[in-house]
């Protein structure tokens, strides 16, 4: 299992340099403990009352990652204070990453009212979520019923399915992606409409579709 160590210290002075060592040294330690293999070392010198972080945006990006399944931090203020710590605990909560901290010397955990803060934040987004996907279907409705087949586009059903390419809406992905979606949510969404993908594809076909971009337009 892969984990990510982010270590952080409020101030740009030298002697949190120190700080920082220490808490990589122990973060790696932890890792040791728990068997986790470490993807990577994120350090940083920031507020934690900042979302506009360098560290925190890199940690955001390698929890996508199907293989990343855990963040090591000292304790819960290294991901932020305040509502930053609200907010970035939500984004990482919600991917399926597990969190561990020196502090509990095992799975960080959280306060009750920091526990119940993130439940009604989940409510509020399950509700979102389920708006965002009965417009997708009611759209798909719209289509199916003006002439669109969308079975023409799996064209891996019969004896040979799972060893051609799955055919699926690249764009949608790439759409639903820049809605927020997670890696899953997606493929569930995709599922529904009768795309048999699997989040691992997913995130592959959306990796594809950027490097497809980039190379299409490198500025």
């Amino acid at each position: 299992m892969k984990a990510i160590i982010y270590c952080r210290v409020s101030t740009n002075k030298e002697t949190q340099e120190t700080s920082l060592k220490r808490q990589e040294e122990e973060l790696i330690q932890l890792a040791a403990q728990y068997q986790f293999e470490v993807a990577a070392v994120i350090k940083e010198q920031a507020s934690g009352y900042e979302i506009d972080r360098e560290g925190i945006l890199q940690l955001l990006e390698h929890i996508k990652e199907p293989d990343v399944q855990a963040v090591l931090i000292q304790d819960e203020t290294r991901i932020g204070r305040g509502n930053a710590k609200i907010a970035i605990l939500h984004c990482i909560v919600k991917e399926g990453i597990k969190l561990y901290s020196i502090a509990h010397n095992g799975e960080l955990q959280l306060s009750e009212s920091d526990s119940m803060v993130l439940q009604i934040v989940s409510m509020v987004e399950e509700y979102q979520r389920k708006l965002h996907n009965v417009k997708i279907k009611r759209g798909m409705k719209r289509a199916v019923q003006q002439g669109y087949k969308p079975q023409k586009n799996l064209k891996n059903l019969g004896e040979n399915s799972g060893r051609e390419k799955i055919e699926v809406p690249v764009e949608e992905i790439a759409r639903l992606r820049t809605n927020g979606l997670t890696f899953a949510e997606i493929a569930a969404t995709l599922r529904g409409f009768g795309y048999p993908i699997s989040k691992a594809t997913v995130h592959r076909r959306y990796q594809e579709y950027i490097e497809r971009k980039t190379m299409e337009d490198p500025n």
